[in-house]
């Protein structure tokens, strides 16, 4: 049995990217899911060195046994709130959900298994804790991690609790809302190549800068910047028919650019420092060139914590028609 239910009357303010969304100053956006209260998060993030690039996207971790955080607990409900939310839910008539629930949430709030009267005498002491999901993630099998019903913790405390919202909870969050941008690379020739005739690669530096998000949760002085940063660029030409340069595929990053653009006049068999050489036609139709990014992504925070999260990757396909060299017989 699951129960969704509207905004109810409290201090918290719920709000989402760019410190924007969720629910009004004064509300707390809550949520009953099996039996746990839940509450959608106070986290705010800002972002700086935002790509110059009208095509955007999110960071794949390399490191495929890692994600971002699922879920995880952080300060939700004043005793006031958590009164008025069980009010709240007791409203709720449909099938007697409301009496059934309200009960429940009474006896550990309440009736002092664990908590007395919603601890309303310690009000302004601290707040209870909630779980709050990553909506990002929120059907992955790891959100359903956070299980445990709100609980007190003293203002100025750090929960015990291993999911308990953190600097580098709040690092992995903004590791998942860095926007990076498309990874289109421009190449010599354009559009149309020739076979056995080297293609140059490069990406537009003015795109391709450090971005970084500082996610934060308002009122607890808790804050943490994740940066991503670009390395190297990898290659792959759609076709065991091809070469890369360098042979490896990956093009790394050299005083601040990837690849170089084609001088006027360069040769047309002149190897380039990052590029692909296609060996055969790709007749009437054209080869799904994948370009890559990988990014280092670090981070630090108020506290002094800080350090490296698994590198990002994002990448953009590319068709490319390639022709054979036509040569004329006199």
């Amino acid at each position: 049995m699951a129960v969704s239910m509207a905004a109810v009357p409290g201090s918290a303010y719920a709000a989402g990217k760019n410190g924007k969304g969720g629910a009004r100053e004064g509300e707390v956006k809550a949520g009953r899911q099996d039996q746990n209260l839940n509450v959608q998060t106070k986290i705010q993030t800002t972002v700086e060195g935002s790509p110059k690039s009208a095509k955007t996207g999110s960071l794949t971790p390399a490191n495929s046994n890692w994600d971002p955080p699922a879920c995880w607990y952080e300060p939700a409900y004043s005793p006031k709130q958590i009164q008025a939310t069980v009010k709240a839910i007791r409203q709720m008539k449909v099938f007697g959900v409301g009496d059934f629930v309200g009960g429940v949430f009474d006896t550990y709030f309440k009736e002092g298994r664990p908590y007395k009267n919603y601890n309303l005498d310690k009000q302004g002491e601290g707040q209870f804790w909630a779980a709050a999901i990553n909506e990002k993630r929120k059907d992955d099998p790891e959100a359903n991690s956070c299980d445990k019903l709100p609980f007190w913790v003293p203002t100025g405390d750090t929960p015990k609790e291993p999911l308990a919202v953190s600097p580098k909870i709040l690092a992995e969050y903004a590791y998942d809302e860095l926007p990076v941008p498309s990874t289109e690379i421009t190449m010599a020739p354009e559009g149309t190549t020739k076979v056995n005739l080297p293609t140059w690669a490069w990406l537009d530096r003015a795109k391709f800068k450090k971005v970084s998000v500082t996610a934060s949760i308002p009122g607890s002085g808790l804050s943490a910047t994740t940066t991503a940063e670009p390395v190297s660029l990898s290659i792959d030409p759609g076709t065991e028919d091809a070469e890369t340069y360098p042979a490896s595929g990956e093009c790394p990053i050299e005083d601040g650019k990837i690849g170089e653009p084609r001088a006027k006049g360069t040769p047309a068999d002149t190897q380039p420092p990052c590029g692909v050489k296609y060996l055969r036609s790709s007749g009437d139709g054209s080869y799904n060139l994948q370009a890559t990014l990988t990014w280092k992504i670090s981070w630090t925070s108020t506290t002094g914590e800080g350090g490296d999260l698994p590198a990002g990757e994002f990448g953009a396909d590319q068709q490319v028609a390639v022709e054979e060299i036509q040569s004329i017989n006199r």
